[in-house]
């Protein structure tokens, strides 16, 4: 009899299947199990890697979601770049019903600083103790460590967001990018990943049809930052800086961008910068100098950027005195010069003194400790001696 071709012979029943993989797994236990591990691990593998490369922005949006409220800290004394990475932030929480509160320590002294604040209209909150923060969940913009304020080192940040080199992280999230010029250009990329559309200077955000929008003052905020940390976009800078500069550009309004970027300057300021130019020390390609004593401690980095202009000079540092504390400001043009790691070479056995930053600027201080000398009544470390350490650092002898 010529074999049956029908289906009923091809293909067993249910029970014929069932039976046939309950039979495998009697004679082959360790196969069958080794199988299904196989297959969980690939499943599971597959999530991972299509959760990890949603966008950085996406997974950002979703822990600032995870949480009420967020405190937004930025680093002691703001500049435009820490200011405007937290108002976005902050925006980005507000859109996803996370209240969000804007903090900083020290104090906005530069005019351009404080013009920044006044034109935008920020809402800022100063803290001095750890107990004022307003959130047990921390956002960290544009560093990476808590300090500047009591209390600081007992902070866990909830979240992470930077482009200066360092090893601090978040508990939910970390975002350190240190190729980047600016903390502004991240914080935009987190707009474009998520889809958000940029809100022209005169329109409102209703009018957009979007589940998230940039508003205009945001957009502004976040330019500016960049420029003023990437020298207007000629220091410093990378390729992604110029990208989210051209993604935020249809959401700039010039008229605030003008005011913030042309402030008025003070007397003490300009008289800062002359004494900066008229005591200037220069060895080869190497500039530094101190203009003593003054209230306004942010004309020393104003004179820094004054100075790095000058014809021949690739790295300048300029150093000043208030309240008994030298203060430091480094600016660099020169592949050769790490300033952040300069200013921390030169100081690294001071007692009561810290210094960082990236490779175009960094910034430092020594405050009243031992191992300082008194000078006409103030505590300071002897100005020639720390003239010397600076050069020193720069030529690379230290």
């Amino acid at each position: 009899m010529p074999p049956r071709t029908d289906a009923a012979a091809v293909v067993p029943d249910g029970g014929s299947v069932i039976d046939a993989v309950g039979s495998l797994v009697r004679a082959y236990p360790e196969l069958v199990v080794a199988v299904f591990l196989a297959a969980v691990t690939l499943v599971g593998g597959a999530y991972a890697i299509l959760r990890f490369k949603r966008p950085t922005g996406t997974r950002f949006l979703e822990a600032l979601a995870s949480r009420d409220e967020v405190a937004v800290l930025m680093h002691p004394n703001p500049d435009p770049d820490a200011m405007a990475a937290a108002i976005g932030v902050a925006c980005l929480a507000r859109q996803v019903d996370t209240e969000a509160t804007l903090q900083y320590t020290g104090e906005i002294r530069h005019q351009e600083n404080r013009a920044f604040r006044t034109v935008l209209n920020l809402d800022m909150t100063p803290i001095e103790h750890v107990s004022e923060l307003a959130a047990e969940a921390v956002v960290l913009v544009d560093h990476n460590e808590p300090r500047g304020f009591a209390g600081a080192e007992g902070v866990l940040p909830f979240a992470v967001v930077d482009h200066h080199p360092g090893d601090g992280t978040g508990e939910a999230f970390t975002d350190v990018r240190t190729d980047y010029g600016a903390c502004s250009s991240i914080v935009a990329e987190y707009f474009r990943d998520v889809g958000a559309t940029p809100v022209p200077p005169d329109m409102h955000a209703s009018e957009i049809p979007a589940e998230y929008t940039l508003p205009s003052t945001i957009s502004t905020g976040l330019l500016y930052g960049i420029l003023t940390d990437t020298d207007r976009l000629i220091a410093g800078c990378s390729a992604p800086d110029f990208s989210a500069a051209g993604y935020l550009y249809p959401g700039i309004d010039e008229d605030l961008l003008n005011r913030i970027a042309n402030p008025e300057v003070s007397k003490e300021v300009l008289e800062a910068k002359a004494r900066a130019i008229a005591g200037k020390q220069v060895r080869g390609p190497f500039l530094v100098s101190d203009i003593g004593a003054l209230s306004n401690l942010d004309a020393i980095p104003q004179a820094a950027d004054e100075l790095i202009k000058m014809e021949g000079v690739t790295a300048t540092v300029v150093v000043g005195e208030k309240s008994g504390n030298i203060y430091l400001s480094g600016r660099s043009r020169d592949d050769r010069v790490h300033m952040g790691r300069t200013l921390e070479a030169a100081l690294t056995d001071i007692p009561g003194s810290s210094a960082g930053g990236h490779a175009r600027m960094g910034g430092a201080q020594i405050m009243g400790n031992d191992g300082v000398v008194d000078t006409d009544g103030g505590l300071r470390v002897e100005r020639e001696a720390l003239v010397e350490r600076l050069f020193d650092s720069m030529s690379g002898e230290t």
